[in-house]
Formats: structure tokens, C-alpha cells, sequence
């Protein structure tokens, strides 16, 4: 068997937006692989034919290398996007370009270029496409951008996003292409910004979640519906509360997830409600759920995102992280009780689902392989496809090792070792703590390339789901004003109980790392103690402070995390919570990896760790990623995400080997 190296990743496959066509025969979905020679990912569609000749029911549709999103037309034909013209690399505006094909047979027609980045899209079923698109309010035309290529007017928090770049003075619009005449409609626009929608049944009705914001954009956004006949635009909902998702049950009932921010701020879980949009009232069908509705559960082997709730004959179906799984679960809306029942119960994820009636088609992991094609039908779980069988056929992989601990106030934490892929007994070998982002997402015992490396380089691998993890509800959740204080604690008892539990670690050769949160934890870590020989610090935080006014999240998130403290009404407690302020402390030889563009956690935090800790004499390098953002260690280019791992790699065998 081999093991598993740096850039096993580039032959794994991604699988994404699993949707069934409108008689629920067949299944589209896309399925991207990472193309190591020319640094970057290929992506085409791929079909399965429930009734389809036995063998044959999985088949290749597109033929293109960057075939993106898609909507079924009709029960035969589809509609995607695709990167298939030669650029022109003097272009500024952006383009879209639609191409159709039928799955029965034929090659993908080109049908339509738009100049606007079109996101989601849906048919409409009345000959139309409906579609959100970023719009420039200032209208600026190729030479007008030109022109302006060298400078960067700011009048708007935030002013850039992560992975999308400066974003001050654009808003998501609502538009509808005509599919007959090609003429494409403005719906909804101005300062309006669209985050999410969802079409009625006939077509006739879009609802939509929207925030309207001049200067600086609030976290509150509301419901809204447009009629495409009269062309009205209606507000339906009027409260101080976040809605996460939105799906109609019929032509006048919406399911729609939203977060009150009452228990623990924007990091709250959300509630289920329905809204009749007649009369306007609204139903709450879920009180203190409880749980997020999401897959918070990290991975590094994902790449594309799909549905993760509908409504399907009279009930609602979404995904919930409890503890360190992801499930489906189901509310029948047809009841008066509405009592939630979970649907799959497998350990792993579902990632992302559709439903046509009785068929459940999902994305997940299991039994700790890579993504595959699920199907759930009449209770039974069966694996449709086996794109990543053969990759990790002929390799070692290790299975983590689940082992509870608990903590010095009681309570029971979740953790996870894996062995050294050479694993020996009577052996002694480093080990490195992984701490995960977030901090509300979770680490599970799914498939995780970049544990798989550290093990098969030799390495033991201690994970764990400390305070202010995902899964266990708002309290447990509840870190807020307390960062680095019983999360760090919590990490350090795992961590003892993790030498005590398992001989064959080294004490003396301990390493820890991080990214996002688990960067800050690890910046913080170093500060508060010298029990690590390594550090290995991703896209981390150093300033509460800084990452106010710097990140496309700082001014809301620090003020929301710190309950109301800003470096005005609170400077002393910003600083008191910053690993920058204990950079001092720290004598473990550390490693910051840090992406130019990232805007999550902007460079001014990797700078500001690494500046402090060659100033007091501490070994330390910095590795900036140029191109690359808060997503590098998960979707980054190819060869970038490889040197990461080559330098984590490498800076953990020079002090812990």
C-alpha cells in the first residue's frame, strides 16, 4: 500500500449541486478534479438515469472543462454555464456564457452571452431564467473601468468580501432572462441586495431575503416578494433577525430559516418559521431548535456547494450539525406538531440533497472515504457512484480514534487521534494538535487530506471539538468576550489527556496549528505557553483591533464577539483577547502562512504576529500565497495549496524531527 503524499488531493473528485429533473427520472450534478499542470480545477456535469440500461444509468453529459452551474428547462433539457471562449484578456466588464444541451444525445450549443456575473439561477417554468448578478451602481462601461483600473474609491463598509474582492458600491440584483427574446429584466436593484431566493410553484411569485443599506450594511435582512405579473415588489417581513434560507412550500406558504440573535449574537442558532404570504402571518414551527442548519463539519476535499433545504409534497427537509455529524431531517408540515425527525442517521455528512418523491439523492462522506453519490429511498442507503475508489484503493489510510475527555468543569469533550500511517508499538513519535476554524464549525471523523498527510509523514494527529464548537448548541457554543480562555483550555486537557491516553506520544516533540479561528488559537497558544517545539499558524488573527477595520467582517463580528466592544468602547478588552499583545511570551519557532487577498483575515494579522516575533528574537518565517485567499487550504490553485502543505511539512520536521 502507498501512503497518501502532498498532492494526492489533485487526483481526488468534488462532487456538487445534485439536482433531479422535473420528473425526478434523472439527476444532474458536477463533478470537479484539480488539474496540477495548469493550476487550476476542471469541472463538467455528469447525469444518472434512475431508469436508465443497467451499468449505463451514470454517464458524462458535458465535454468542457469549466462547466459550471445548471438549471433543468425541462425534463430533457439543461442549461449551464461554461468558460468555454478564448478570453480576452483586456476585458474588464464580466461575462456570462449560457450553453444548452439535452441529455438524450448532442453536444452542449452555445445559446447566450451576458455581460454580468450571473450567481444562482433558476428556471422559471414560464420560458424565462431568473438569476442574481452583482451590479456596479456607479454604471461604469469598459472604458469607464479603464480608466479607473488604477485607483479604488471607498465610501462603503464593508468594502471588499473574500474571494470576490472590492466590492463598495455593488449590490446582488434580481433579474429575469427571456429565454424566447433573449431580453434580460431588471426585478429588483438599487441599494437593494439580494442574498437569497426562491420561486413559487407557478412561476409567478420570487421571494427573496434582502438587505437595503447606504454607507454601512447592518447584519438584519427581511423577506420580500416580487410578482411577475404586476411587477410589485412587497416587504413581508419587518423584524431584527437574519434570514438564513427560503423555500416555498406552495404558491402561498414560504419555509424560511431565521436567526433572532437573541441567545448568542449572529453565531445563534436559527429557527424554522412560515409565512403565509396572503395574509402575512407568520408560524413559528420550531422553538429553541437548537442546532445549525447547515454542514459545519470541516473538510479540506470539497469544492462546490448545492441545496441543503427544500419543500417536498407538504414537507420540509434541511440539514442539521449535531455533535460532529451533519444529518437530514425532516418537518411534516401537514402535522400540527411539527415534530422534526431525522431522516438519514449515518455518522459522516450530507453535504448537499434534493428530494423527488420518495428519492433522496445526496453528497456526503462516509465510513472515512471521499465524496460520493448517495441515494435514500424507503429507508434503505445505497452508493450510486465511485469516482474516488480507485484513487484511495491502493493507499493507507488512517482512521481517527475517537477517546472522550473530560474537562476540569465536567464537561465531556469530543476528541480524535490517528495513528502515524507506520504506526509501530513500542515506537515514540511527535504529534501535532489540529484546531479548527470558526469557531462554531466542528471537526468529525470524516476524510481529511491534510490530517492523512501529517499521518503518513509519521505524525500523530490530536483534533477536537473544544467551546465554541458547532454541534452542541448556543451554549456550548458561547465563547463570546472569553476567546482563548476555556476553548484554550479545553484544547490544553485534550491535550494532556491525549499523551496520557496514548503512550507512544512524544512529549517532547509537540506541534499545533490552525487556520482562521484555529490560527488565532494557535497565535494565542504560543503566548500562553512554551509546551509546543512548533507552530504552524494559517490565515490567523493577531488584533482584535486590526481586524475591526480591516476584514469584510471585522466591524460587525468584533463588535458582535466582544458584546459590544470596539476600539472605542472597549480597547482594553480587544486587546486583552489578542495574541499579539503576549507575542512577548512566545518563544516556539513559528510558521505564518497568510494569502494576499485574504479579506477574511487580511495579511496585517500574519504581518503584524510575524513582525513581533522576529522582533523579540523568535524563529519564525512568513509564507505569503500572492492570488490566493481565505479559501486557500480548500479550494486554492493546485500548486499553492501543495507548497502549503510542503511548508507546513517541512517546518514540523525540522523542529519536531
Amino acid at each position: 500500500m502507498k501512503k497518501i503524499k502532498i498532492d494526492s488531493f489533485t487526483n481526488y473528485k468534488f462532487l456538487a449541486e445534485p439536482r433531479f429533473s422535473p420528473d425526478g427520472r434523472r439527476l444532474c450534478f458536477r463533478v470537479t478534479a484539480a488539474d496540477q499542470e495548469e493550476n487550476e480545477y476542471n469541472s463538467r456535469l455528469w447525469i444518472y438515469d434512475f431508469e436508465g440500461e443497467p451499468g449505463k444509468e451514470l454517464f458524462q453529459l458535458t465535454t468542457g472543462d469549466k462547466d459550471g452551474s445548471f438549471a433543468w428547462l425541462d425534463e430533457e433539457k439543461i442549461i449551464f454555464t461554461s468558460e468555454r471562449e478564448e478570453k480576452d484578456e483586456e476585458r474588464l466588464l464580466p461575462r456570462t456564457e449560457f450553453y444548452l444541451i439535452n441529455v438524450t444525445g448532442g453536444e452542449a450549443q452555445h445559446f447566450l452571452n451576458i455581460s454580468q456575473k450571473v450567481q444562482n439561477f433558476k428556471a422559471d417554468g414560464r420560458g424565462g431564467l431568473i438569476f442574481t448578478a452583482s451590479k456596479d451602481l456607479r454604471e461604469r462601461d469598459e472604458e469607464k473601468l479603464k480608466e479607473d483600473k488604477d485607483i479604488e474609491v471607498l465610501e462603503e463598509i464593508p468594502f471588499w468580501a473574500n474571494g470576490k474582492g472590492f466590492t463598495d458600491h455593488y449590490r446582488n440584483h434580481l433579474y429575469r432572462l427571456d429565454l424566447e427574446t433573449e431580453e434580460i429584466s431588471e426585478l429588483i436593484g438599487g441599494k437593494h441586495n439580494i442574498e437569497n431566493f426562491t420561486l413559487a410553484e407557478n412561476g409567478s411569485r420570487v421571494a427573496v431575503s434582502l438587505k437595503y443599506f447606504q454607507d454601512k450594511a447592518d447584519t438584519v435582512s427581511n423577506i420580500y416578494l416580487y410578482n411577475l405579473e404586476d411587477k410589485g415588489l412587497t416587504q413581508l417581513t419587518d423584524r431584527e433577525w437574519a434570514v438564513a434560507s427560503l423555500d416555498f412550500q406552495d404558491n402561498e406558504h414560504l419555509v424560511f430559516a431565521a436567526n433572532e440573535m437573541e441567545d448568542i449574537g449572529l453565531n445563534s442558532n436559527p429557527d424554522l418559521f412560515r409565512l403565509n404570504i396572503i395574509s402575512g402571518e407568520i408560524e413559528q414551527l420550531t422553538h429553541k431548535l437548537d442546532r445549525s442548519l447547515w454542514t459545519s463539519v470541516g473538510n479540506d476535499c470539497r469544492y462546490g456547494k448545492g441545496q441543503t433545504s427544500t419543500c417536498e409534497a407538504g414537507k420540509y427537509y434541511f440539514l442539521s450539525t449535531e455533535e460532529y455529524n451533519t444529518y437530514l431531517n425532516c418537518l411534516n408540515l401537514e402535522d400540527s406538531g411539527y415534530k422534526v425527525e431525522r431522516i438519514i442517521v449515518r455518522q459522516g455528512t450530507v453535504d448537499m440533497f434534493d428530494v423527488s418523491r420518495d428519492r433522496i439523492v445526496f453528497v456526503g462522506f462516509r465510513d472515512n472515504k471521499l465524496q460520493e453519490l448517495y441515494l435514500f429511498q424507503q429507508g434503505e442507503e445505497r452508493q450510486l457512484s465511485s469516482f474516488n475508489r480507485e484513487t484511495l484503493a491502493d493507499k493507507t489510510t488512517v482512521t481517527p480514534e475517537y477517546f472522550q475527555v473530560e474537562a476540569s468543569d465536567g464537561c465531556q469533550l469530543d476528541a480524535w487521534l490517528m495513528k502515524p500511517a507506520d504506526y509501530q508499538p513500542g515506537e515514540k513519535y511527535p504529534a501535532v494538535l489540529e484546531i479548527h476554524g470558526g469557531p462554531k464549525t466542528v471537526y468529525g471523523t470524516i476524510f481529511f487530506h491534510e490530517f492523512q498527510v501529517l499521518a503518513a509523514a509519521g505524525y500523530a494527529v490530536i483534533f477536537s471539538n473544544p467551546r465554541g464548537s458547532d454541534g452542541r448548541g448556543n451554549e456550548f457554543a458561547d465563547i463570546r468576550s472569553a476567546y482563548g480562555s476555556r476553548d484554550y483550555q479545553d484544547l490544553m486537557e485534550v491535550t494532556d489527556a491525549a499523551l496520557e491516553s496514548f503512550d507512544f506520544i512524544d512529549k517532547d516533540k509537540l506541534g499545533v496549528t490552525g487556520g482562521s479561528y484555529g490560527g488565532y488559537m494557535t497565535n494565542w497558544t504560543i503566548g500562553q505557553t512554551d509546551r509546543f517545539q512548533a507552530a504552524v499558524s494559517h490565515r490567523s488573527i493577531a488584533s482584535w483591533i486590526s481586524m475591526f477595520g480591516t476584514t469584510d467582517i471585522g466591524y460587525y463580528f468584533v463588535e458582535d464577539q466582544y458584546q459590544g466592544a470596539t476600539p472605542w468602547s472597549g480597547m482594553e478588552k480587544l486587546w486583552e483577547g489578542s495574541p499579539l499583545k503576549y507575542a512577548d511570551r512566545v518563544s516556539t519557532p513559528t510558521l505564518f502562512i497568510h494569502s494576499e487577498e485574504d479579506y477574511r483575515c487580511w495579511l496585517t494579522e500574519g504581518l503584524q504576529m510575524f513582525t513581533a516575533l522576529k522582533y523579540h528574537d523568535v524563529e519564525s518565517r512568513l509564507c505569503l500565497f500572492k492570488g490566493e485567499n481565505h479559501e486557500l487550504s480548500r479550494s486554492g490553485r493546485p500548486k499553492s495549496r501543495i507548497r502549503r502543505l510542503k511548508e507546513m511539512l517541512d517546518w514540523f520536521d525540522k523542529y519536531l524531527k
